[in-house]
């Protein structure tokens, strides 16, 4: 009969103890697995794979809120910039601007809410993540379950992979928009699917896209004329002359505005799929010397975010974790120590039968480690349970896509961190033991 065998004998004669002081110890584990799961899936989301552009190019104001609302869509619009603006950027940096996409935002599906983006062809031709190098750009473009002719109609759409899967919607089905969310302001256009996109992992799946043409086809998505007017004037820095305007009314999208602009810079002639990020440094500085327009790297807002909000807020989280495990690990020294006192009779005897002293100290020892691992143990998959459980909620509330499977390597360390913490724990109970006097307690 080995330690361990003895060990967990002895855990089974005090059961209910036994049972608590273990599964104090795994809802702490718990807590924490689900906390670092958590904080590695918005990490990961966050960072610049989940969108292949260099700049978003917006109106003036906060850099977090036009990436949340122009890449991850979940937090409204605010402002626009005229159309005008996307022609004049487009014709201005065409030696530093390799693709420039316009996105209209602001309203939802009318069943499952999903974001509407109205934007161009190129969004569907333009990898949706940055390739490694000496991977193909090709990896990551968007493919198509079924459909896609390239929106021909001015009413068809596109829908993300989650769209089709949650609303039950495929090629042919119809819908219309709720205009910002407000659910008793239907517009009446009915647009229809025409294509249907493959997974990516990113916000695109909870997405359904239709052409500029079909999002300015809604009267509601206009200004009033004299309004624009005014509106281009101030932001393009010039005066229209009456008959110049008359001009401008027959542009097409002259009078109508985007939220913001999608900007991959041009690479290197010799490394189309390098990291050389010169073009769109130099880019967005020039941009931002002008007070109408803010372009921002997406990935500088959102590491700061991670930085200075989830990430303080997830050290304080996982302190507090640690305490509660730590008082979990006081609970079996308390456990352990105090069965002490019932069970010198039974280390006696053990002693007396020829098990020597560190054999005795070690079975206390694997007490605790059986507990603490076990513990430890259940607390991973408890942990990975609220993950999975809590990852459709969490998707609902903030727009996100969860991988409810996913693994955080540092998980690795915790099992031989409480083999360590059991050790420690164990240790004075276990010299308790070992100092037990056999002729004393047989005595007793």
């Amino acid at each position: 009969m080995n330690l361990f065998t003895i060990a967990f004998k002895s855990i089974r004669q005090r059961l209910l103890a036994s049972s608590l002081t273990l599964l104090s110890v795994a809802l702490g584990i718990m807590l924490m697995v689900s906390v670092l799961v958590f904080h590695g899936i918005f990490e990961r989301i966050f960072q610049q794979q989940s969108i292949g552009y260099d700049l978003i190019v917006g109106p003036k104001g906060s850099d977090l809120q036009l990436v949340l609302s122009s890449v991850y869509r979940i937090s409204p619009p605010i402002q626009n910039v005229p159309y005008l603006y996307y022609e004049e950027l487009k014709k201005k940096y065409r030696r530093n601007i390799d693709v420039a996409v316009p996105i209209c935002l602001g309203d939802y599906t009318d069943t499952g809410d999903f974001p509407i983006v109205g934007t161009t062809k190129e969004y569907f031709t333009t990898p949706y993540a940055p390739a490694e190098r000496g991977q193909p750009a090709k990896k990551f473009l968007i493919r198509f379950k079924d459909g896609y002719e390239n929106m021909q109609g001015s009413l068809d759409a596109i829908i993300g992979s989650e769209v089709a899967k949650r609303n039950g919607w495929d090629i042919g089905s119809k819908f219309k928009l709720i205009h910002a969310g407000v659910q008793d302001h239907v517009h009446d256009e009915l647009f229809e699917v025409i294509g249907v996109m493959q997974r990516t992992g990113t916000p695109n799946d909870k997405t359904a896209f239709v052409s500029l043409e079909g999002f300015y086809a809604i009267a509601e998505h206009a200004k009033p004329e004299n309004e624009m007017r005014t509106r281009l004037e101030d932001f393009l820095e010039r005066k229209y002359t009456d008959e110049e305007w008359d001009t401008l009314r027959r542009k097409k999208f002259a009078l109508r505005e985007v939220t913001s602009i999608f900007i991959k810079a041009k690479r290197p002639s010799d490394d189309p799929t390098g990291t050389d990020t010169s073009a769109a440094v130099a880019l967005q500085s020039e941009i931002n010397q002008g007070y109408k327009a803010l372009a921002v790297n997406p990935i500088e807002p959102m590491k700061r975010l991670m930085d200075t909000v989830v990430g303080n807020v997830r050290k304080a989280v996982l302190v507090l974790i640690g305490l509660i495990i730590v008082v979990s690990g006081v609970s079996i020294f308390v456990s352990i120590y105090n069965s002490m006192a019932d069970r010198k009779r039974e280390i006696a005897i053990m002693r007396a039968l020829g098990a020597r002293r560190q054999t005795v100290f070690s079975i206390i020892l694997a007490e605790s480690v059986l507990l603490c691992v076990g513990g430890g143990a259940l607390g991973i998959l408890l942990g990975h349970g609220l993950v999975f459980a809590a990852a459709p909620f969490v998707e609902a509330q903030t727009g996100l896509l969860i991988n409810p499977l996913a693994f955080e390597t540092t998980e690795l360390w915790l099992l031989p961190l409480m083999v360590v913490f059991a050790s420690l724990v164990g240790f004075v109970p276990g010299m308790t033991a070992y100092r037990t006097d056999v002729a004393e307690a047989l005595g007793d």
